[in-house]
């Protein structure tokens, strides 16, 4: 049964997720915090992590970087990472902490359901929303 574990201070975010995340044979387990996540990976070893990006003091990308830390050197299993970003510029802290994928908010249901399917498989989701047209077919973009 995979275990999915949330961590945000806002408890519209959890439940948000939550209720897209559980399912049949799926567990979803609360953080309210940064540093109560780590503790819960590291009793827990969940299959997922889905962290928000601004939370208290310990936020998505420091939790992040955290876990590959700890993961480097053998302390915790790597554990895949869904970043929930508050906008677009985001991109790049959640690409500099190694996560696997992120979702831009506000989130969407079906976004969320494919980004949390994806990343329990072993793949990765990077959420396009909000990239101009051009950028998502690899074309530069001028005065962008």
């Amino acid at each position: 049964m995979p275990t999915i574990i949330v961590a945000s201070d806002a408890p519209s975010v959890r439940a948000e997720v939550a209720a897209v995340a559980a399912g049949p044979g799926v567990e979803v387990i609360e953080a309210t915090s940064g540093p109560e996540a780590l503790a819960m990976v590291a009793e827990e070893a969940p299959d997922l992590l889905v962290v928000d990006l601004q939370m208290g003091s310990m936020g998505g990308m420091a939790v992040c970087l955290e876990l590959r830390l700890e993961a480097s050197y053998g302390q915790l299993p790597h554990i895949p990472v869904l970043m929930l970003l508050d906008r677009r510029p985001d991109v790049f802290l959640a690409r500099r902490s190694g996560a696997e994928g992120w979702v831009v908010k506000p989130l969407d249901p079906i976004r969320l359901r494919r980004a949390v399917a994806t990343l329990l498989h072993g793949g990765t989701f990077f959420d396009e929303s909000y990239v101009p047209t051009s950028v998502r077919a690899g074309q530069a973009s001028v005065g962008a």
